[in-house]
């Protein structure tokens, strides 16, 4: 520490060296906090910030580091500032916000339609206990071996296009929901919970790509979020659940007419930030447990599976005031 900090005192320089680190520690805090107002029009660079927002203050160590190393007093003080905007963005997340009961656990998996081994893949998310299991990425040819895997423990079970619902309660109303891409990837079911009836979807968005030639290629995307936002906006019951891949994360302004409608819940009462993809190395949340007219218990991510994703987890206590 001697070494680091030796010869700082008395020498002027320091305020005058390190002003490409400040400047550098100036525009990173800019971008945090001024992420909302990067445009999308070029290569949807905006969501593509807000994807892996959370990620940029990796630079803060380094820069800090670098501070250090170059003796500057004006690079480490100008460093507060994105230290202080990051903590104001995600320094809750660091916290663990989960609750002990509940009385409704909840899951969703995307279980890769090249998963080597579904049936294994089935019964790793089914001895989580959850009431309700949400399955996304489901091919023709695997519906069965998961239908089998899972029949002893969900009494109640629908498959709608690549997705599907397996429940302890009984469903009803089910249907596909409409997301604007010519096949079914969405779905919507009433399940009579012992508290009173929850409508619940599962939806699985289409995939975006980072291209060089394109940027952030997410259009399809952001149109199926739009037309599942509006079906939820229908939706005439009270109490809501939505699980699926949506393929963006809830700090992406694309996906506004779904987030702003329900709520995270590994933002309301997870423990650190819950990222789901890519299994090997997490790096974000993609895979969402959203509710609305129910309060979040705990969330948080199952153990690997043969997936490129990891499954998600939620207890929630069903409101019944009303």
């Amino acid at each position: 520490m001697h070494r680091l900090f030796g010869g700082w005192r008395g020498d002027p320089r320091i305020w005058r060296r390190g002003i490409i680190l400040a400047v550098l520690a100036l525009l990173l805090a800019l971008v945090m906090l001024l992420h909302s107002h990067i445009p999308n029009r070029v290569g949807n660079l905006g969501s593509l910030t807000e994807t892996f927002l959370p990620w940029l203050g990796v630079a803060i160590p380094v820069l800090l580091v670098l501070g250090v190393l170059r003796k500057s007093a004006t690079a480490l003080l100008t460093i507060l500032l994105p230290a202080i905007v990051w903590l104001n963005l995600f320094g809750g997340l660091l916290t663990d916000r989960t609750a002990a009961g509940g009385d409704l656990m909840m899951a969703t998996h995307n279980v890769n339609a090249d998963n080597p081994d579904p049936a294994a893949t089935a019964r790793d998310v089914a001895s989580s206990g959850a009431d309700l299991l949400a399955l996304e990425e489901l091919p023709a040819s695997a519906v069965p071996v998961y239908e089998k895997a899972l029949a002893s423990t969900y009494k109640y079970h629908a498959v709608v296009g690549t997705v599907g619902l397996w429940s302890k309660y009984p469903m009803a109303d089910v249907r596909d929901v409409d997301i604007k891409l010519g096949w079914k990837r969405a779905m919507r079911a009433t399940v009579t919970t012992p508290k009173g009836p929850l409508a619940v979807y599962v939806a699985h968005l289409p995939s975006v790509r980072v291209k060089v030639e394109a940027g952030f290629t997410a259009r399809q995307r952001d149109k199926s979020a739009d037309a599942l936002g509006e079906a939820i906006a229908d939706e005439p019951l009270r109490r809501v659940v939505l699980l699926g891949d949506l393929n963006g994360t809830m700090n992406d302004r694309s996906l506004n007419a779904v987030t702003s409608q329900l709520r995270s819940t590994q933002g309301a009462a997870g423990s650190g930030f819950g990222f789901s993809w890519p299994a090997s190395f997490p790096m974000a949340r993609i895979d969402q447990i959203m509710v609305r007219g129910v309060e979040p218990e705990s969330s948080w991510t199952l153990p690997r599976t043969d997936s490129d994703h990891l499954p998600v987890a939620a207890r929630v206590k069903v409101d019944t005031s009303s």
